[in-house]
């Protein structure tokens, strides 16, 4: 018991350096068909953070090489070596991936568009990079300017995917004791939020729970990257039971199934369990609590160079084969795991009840 208790101190006390490391990777920075859908006119608008994000935080590290390796062969915009999230759920959906926000005037926005932006969170986590609100703001002006028709928003979806920016950024500057009461807030928000992307009029909104947060590499460091932090998960948990309690409420209160959930916590912990148990196996095999692009040192991240432009990072043998990219990013063979299990969760869309 009093080795327990230490252990979970050493945890709290690091926690602090481990979440700041962290952030770094956060604000710097074949496609094959599986939908169902049938209605060509559907089209897909995202908001939230870099897990979503497809090219809108221009200035991050994922428009500089590795990022983008895999695909599209080059950086994108995307925090992985290829696709992300919302390139597998547009592909569910039979679309091309939607426009980011910041291309708008460049590209065509019969898919719909993107508003995602990496390191943002439900509130305000970066100095210059627009919060869910913002993002809700931006799409309203859209609205307000026709550009979508009410038509459009009646059978189109969205995707949200935010919250996680905002325990890295409350634990570096608060104390972890008063988690409870930040979840409690942070929701609330949240939940303010995907209601008012409800009332511009889209009538199915996919929101991603909070992944299991002690399972990313700098926080496995501890473990020897041998399993995840099981007390760090426990915040991951409690606010994903308190979001899907809500989320049921307000589904009831509306009649209909409005807010459909994605279990970003389960497909993680899933796949990296599966992984893990191949590898045991296959000695071979990546670890997947370890990062595929790693810096040379802890405050160096993926794509770093120094003013000679000599890379500062270091790159696993088979990304392909990796579950994490970076510090805290699936690479496109993690996102395609987690989407596979996500799919019967992702039909959910489809249904118009």
């Amino acid at each position: 018991m009093a080795e327990q208790l230490v252990i979970k101190l050493l945890h709290l006390l690091l926690l602090p350096l481990l979440f700041t490391l962290i952030t770094t990777d956060l604000v710097e920075g074949t496609k094959k068909t599986y939908g169902v859908y049938e209605n060509n006119n559907v089209k897909l608008f995202v908001f939230g953070d870099s897990y979503v994000d497809t090219g809108n935080f221009l200035n991050s590290s994922s428009y500089k090489p590795p990022y983008g390796m895999t695909y599209p062969g080059k950086p994108a915009g995307r925090f992985s070596d290829g696709r992300v999230l919302t390139d597998y759920i547009a592909s569910f959906l039979k679309i091309e991936t939607p426009t980011p926000y910041s291309l708008r005037n460049s590209s065509a926005l019969e898919n719909g568009i993107n508003f995602a932006y990496g390191g943002t969170g439900v509130f305000p986590t970066l100095v210059d990079g627009p919060n869910m609100t913002v993002q809700i703001d931006s799409f309203e002006k859209l609205i307000k300017q026709k550009v979508y028709t009410k038509q459009d928003l009646q059978f189109s979806i969205a995707l949200v995917s935010a919250s996680g920016n905002d325990y890295i950024t409350f634990i570096k500057n608060s104390s972890i004791t008063e988690i409870k009461s930040f979840t409690s807030l942070l929701i609330k928000q949240l939940l303010i939020n995907v209601q008012r992307i409800h009332n511009l009029g889209i009538n199915k909104i996919a929101i991603g729970l909070l992944e299991p947060i002690g399972c990313m590499p700098p926080i496995t460091q501890l473990t020897f990257h041998l399993s995840c932090v099981d007390v760090l998960n426990l915040v991951s948990e409690n606010h994903n039971q308190v979001l899907l309690q809500n989320l049921l409420q307000l589904n009831q209160q509306l009649g209909k199934s409005v807010f459909v959930t994605l279990d970003l916590y389960n497909a993680f912990l899933s796949t990296i369990t599966t992984m893990q148990k191949n590898r045991k196996e296959n000695s071979t095999l990546m670890n997947p609590l370890e990062m595929c692009c790693k810096g040379e040192s802890l405050k160096v991240s993926c794509g770093s160079v120094d003013d000679n432009g000599n890379k500062k990072y270091s790159l696993c043998e088979n990304p392909e084969l990796s579950f994490f990219w970076d510090r805290v990013h699936p690479s496109q063979n993690g996102w395609n795991a987690v989407y596979k299990q996500l799919q019967l969760s992702l039909g959910q869309l489809i249904d118009r009840n």
